[in-house]
């Protein structure tokens, strides 16, 4: 079985996210491409960022980096007489101070000069708390200064949003047009239980905006990835935890 929500299946901001991330932002290339051509091309270039907070996602999207010791048995030499022990006790649990993150982003750059004309960035974890939201915000700063538009696509409910405007409504899922030689960005809302936005995606002007249909990108993945086999739905999604009201919706979801 797999639940058809409105927006992204919350199930997938968990250890699926990674693949996730990689297929969708590969999948929105692949649908802008015929739409820019030949005048614009679509590619996805990978960056790496070093996650020096890891902690708080150990479980969550990276589900294989700390080791848990369930039920320690301890050696008789660890237990030996005071003074006289040979073996350390091993530890419950290894955390990594720092974890190498590969993020792929859409860059649509002009065919001819193959200058970089829009970036289309899927946020990821480390993008949404610190030291990672700090040097974002310096990325963000920098492609607007040098004249590139900047569509942001957050389908991550936990975090700190990357849009400093405390007057947003309270949704799960938010998405920014930032256009090159302006002060002003674009916001679009949406929750779990809404449909998503058709974003526009700009070009160099004259050039009009091309659409990005969301919706048929994310039933591209589904479809591909097959991620219904790793799914439990009887379980909670990843945090952060919906109110009482949301659960009632996806559980009449489930049973639809």
């Amino acid at each position: 079985m797999f639940l058809h929500f409105l927006a992204l299946d919350p199930y997938l901001e968990g250890h699926l996210w990674h693949d996730v991330h990689n297929r969708l932002t590969s999948v929105i290339a692949e649908l802008l491409a015929p739409k820019i051509a030949p005048k614009y091309v679509a590619r996805v270039e990978p960056y790496t960022v070093k996650d020096t907070s890891p902690a708080s996602e150990i479980g969550i999207t990276y589900p294989d980096v700390a080791v848990l010791r369930h039920d320690r048995v301890e050696e008789p030499a660890a237990v030996a007489a005071y003074g006289k022990a040979t073996v350390a006790t091993e530890p419950d649990l290894i955390i990594p101070t720092e974890i190498t993150v590969r993020i792929p982003v859409v860059e649509i750059r002009d065919s001819e000069k193959n200058r970089l004309v829009t970036a289309i960035e899927i946020l990821s974890p480390v993008n949404k708390r610190e030291p990672g939201w700090s040097i974002y915000q310096k990325k963000r700063q920098k492609l607007n200064a040098i004249g590139v538009h900047l569509l942001e696509i957050d389908l991550l409910r936990r975090g700190r949003r990357v849009v400093l405007d405390y007057n947003l409504p309270k949704s799960h899922y938010l998405f920014s047009l930032w256009r090159a030689g302006t002060d002003e960005n674009a916001i679009w809302t949406n929750s779990v239980h809404q449909p998503l936005p058709i974003l526009p995606v700009p070009l160099k002007s004259p050039d009009p905006d091309v659409l990005l249909p969301l919706r048929q990108a994310l039933d591209m993945i589904y479809q591909r990835g097959l991620y219904q086999l790793s799914i439990d739905y009887d379980k909670e999604p990843a945090p952060p935890e919906f109110s009482e009201e949301e659960k009632n919706w996806m559980r009449q979801l489930m049973k639809t």
